[in-house]
């Protein structure tokens, strides 16, 4: 059969639009929407993608400022600016970029971050609230998966979904979001005894462990759909998913490319939640 490529470019130009709209809308009468990038890092790849945040931003009019903390801050130091800029009220929206330094987790610091700001969804408040199915921000690349989907008409409700995946910004959420959407779910992670045997019966297989090739063909079952958000180095530089494409091309009915599937979404959606932080505080 053919693979169809399940892209998200158009998806993320329909939001981008309606995001610069609302920006542009809230510019008008006062200030730009304005995001935080709190980083803490000397990575380059993420330096890479903070760059790329910033040029989103500005291609829609949102005011983006990067508070570079150096690669050796103490979680102290980064709770103190993350409950600042949450008290800020020049402040709209938060980002914590990943990774953090030697000996600090996301888990120590991300409570510091006021849940009305936290638009990539990481705080312990933000994930009860998914959890509990009240308003909140999600983690944009756990609601990219399930926007992809939808924007490519394939169904959710009554399907058997695999996530391969646990962490507390994909995995976890992703599974929340997915049963919203009425999926019957399980979740897949290194512990898993037998992989395959939970993915191969699976209508839908999100590959979301950080694991370059860890889905290929003996995975996926005949005509499943496969979302891959793997975002991994290469040994050339480039930029390669969790999933083998070439051993599941001719087996899966859809398959999401690494890089321009889930990744534009994500980012997408990243700014329209900026915007929304920013509309929700000015009334």
């Amino acid at each position: 059969m053919d693979t169809a490529s399940l892209t998200g470019k158009e998806l993320a130009a329909a939001i981008n639009a309606d995001t610069k709209e609302r920006a542009a809308a809230l510019t008008a009468a006062g200030p730009a929407p304005t995001l935080a990038l709190i980083v803490a890092n000397d990575d380059p790849a993420s330096a890479w993608y903070v760059n790329s945040l910033r040029k989103a931003a500005e291609r829609l009019g949102i005011a983006c400022e990067r508070i570079d903390l150096g690669a050796d801050a103490s979680a102290e130091t980064i709770r103190a600016e993350l409950a600042a800029r949450s008290a800020d009220p020049a402040t709209d929206a938060i980002m914590l970029q990943t990774p953090l330094p030697a000996g600090v987790s996301l888990d120590d610091v991300s409570s510091a971050i006021a849940a009305h700001k936290d638009v990539d969804g990481v705080s312990p408040l933000s994930l009860g609230l998914l959890a509990a199915g009240l308003d909140g921000f999600v983690p944009a690349t756990s609601e990219a998966v399930v926007e992809l989907l939808k924007h490519h008409g394939i169904a959710l409700r009554g399907r058997l979904v695999t996530v391969v995946g646990r962490s507390n910004v994909v995995g976890k959420p992703l599974a929340q979001l997915l049963l919203a959407e009425n999926a019957t779910v399980t979740v897949a992670h290194s512990r898993t005894a037998d992989l395959a045997a939970v993915t191969t019966p699976a209508d839908i297989v999100v590959a979301a462990a950080g694991r370059i090739g860890l889905v290929t063909g003996k995975h996926i079952g005949d005509g499943a759909v496969v979302i891959d958000v793997g975002t991994n180095e290469a040994a050339d530089g480039g930029i390669v998913g969790d999933v083998d494409a070439a051993s599941v091309d001719g087996k899966a009915a859809a398959l999401s490319p690494v890089p321009g599937g889930v990744g534009p979404v994500t980012t997408a959606l990243l700014m329209r939640h900026v915007v929304v932080a920013a509309e929700k505080a000015r009334g």
